[in-house]
């Protein structure tokens, strides 16, 4: 049996991304030459909501775009004999542009290993950064965000799910842990 933990609701949604924007913001001293690449299926609805928010302060839209990378995957015979490939959508060049990819659960990093190859097919961008919603620690590859919603403990039987309204007509982040 497990246990359920809610961990973020609609309010922390909020607030994180507009905290994760102006964090973008002030580090690239406005918004001038980023893209944000959501990884599917639920990065590309944080990736859009970035976007808005950074519309919001600095009246720039930045251009966005979504990536599947599950043929990418080192795992992904172990995930299904068949998996499914969704499009990719990048309607822009990546070359020499600063490219923030945004995923929701930071775990081990062998996603965001597999995106920034994934990214590489359609170009060399001139930087590379990572935003998350939530990093679950755990990490098998020396990978980090540059910017983070939350950090939370998690043991490694847990399960981090993330419901986004775009995709599950609620924004909410639960901890499932086995009893």
């Amino acid at each position: 049996m497990k246990k359920s933990k809610t961990i973020l609701n609609d309010q922390d949604f909020k607030r994180i991304i507009t905290r994760i924007a102006h964090e973008i913001i002030e580090t690239h001293k406005g918004a001038q030459n980023l893209a944000l690449v959501g990884i599917l299926t639920r990065g590309d609805s944080l990736a859009k909501r970035l976007a808005d928010q950074i519309y919001t302060i600095e009246g720039i839209r930045i251009p966005v775009g979504s990536m599947d990378i599950n043929m990418y995957r080192d795992d992904w015979t172990k995930i299904s004999h068949q998996p499914i490939v969704r499009p990719s959508n990048i309607p822009f060049s990546v070359d020499d542009k600063e490219i923030i990819l945004v995923d929701d659960v930071l775990y081990t990093g062998r996603t965001i290993r597999a995106a920034m190859e994934a990214l590489m097919d359609f170009g060399r961008p001139s930087r590379i950064e990572l935003a998350i919603l939530v990093d679950r620690g755990y990490r098998e590859l020396p990978i980090q965000a540059d910017y983070k919603g939350i950090s939370i403990d998690t043991e490694q039987g847990d399960n981090i799910q993330v419901l986004v309204r775009e995709h599950d007509d609620q924004d909410l982040v639960f901890k499932e842990a086995r009893s």
